[in-house]
């Protein structure tokens, strides 16, 4: 696979190592000739331990095979979060540390996950693009707001802040994408 082909979640080997991609930045110089850059952080899927490396775009990557599967979120304890295969109701689990930022858009028996498997074993999580929660906390609706471009801070069930539109209210759900944790749309 080339290095222009790469995309967030992918397995890739190097030196021997599994990494799944974690993170993505692209730099085009201005110069005539000059090739696209990747800058790729990676994690260690079995140590955990980060990467951070420089590719150019017709730069070869290893590839690893890892099998996609569909898997059902069901509940986190203190060190690890549990996984159910969809298909064979076996369970697997990761580390918090291994779910980093995903496990704050996770709730209780979410289903539509996608798990990477890599020989038989769990090795990253993929989230629906988007998830629906709750509004716990935001400033009162001002009145005669309508849907212009001003925002307010509110806060999900989940804790996280996310800017929403100024007419909404505590107890309004609404649709966050969860790469980029921003405001989609009200859920009615």
């Amino acid at each position: 696979m080339k290095a222009s082909q790469l995309r967030k979640g992918n397995v890739v080997g190097i030196n021997g190592t599994a990494y799944r991609v974690r993170d993505i930045d692209t730099q085009t110089p201005s110069a005539r000739g000059g090739n696209t850059l990747y800058r790729v952080r990676l994690t260690g899927i079995s140590s955990g331990q980060n990467l951070e490396q420089t590719f150019k775009s017709n730069d070869v990557l290893e590839e690893l095979s890892v099998e996609r599967r569909a898997f059902t979120y069901l509940y986190s304890d203190q060190d690890d979060y549990h996984f159910m295969d969809s298909d064979n109701y076996e369970q697997h689990s990761l580390s918090a540390d291994q779910l980093e930022e995903q496990r704050d858009w996770m709730v209780e028996n979410m289903e539509g996950l996608s798990a990477l498997m890599l020989e038989g074993r769990l090795v990253a999580v993929e989230l629906p693009a988007a998830v629906e929660m709750d509004i716990i906390e935001t400033a009162p609706v001002i009145k005669g707001a309508t849907a212009t471009n001003r925002n307010k801070p509110a806060t999900l069930s989940n804790g996280r802040v996310v800017q929403v539109p100024e007419y909404m209210a505590p107890g309004d759900r609404v649709r966050i994408n969860t790469e980029t944790g921003k405001f989609m749309a009200r859920v009615r």
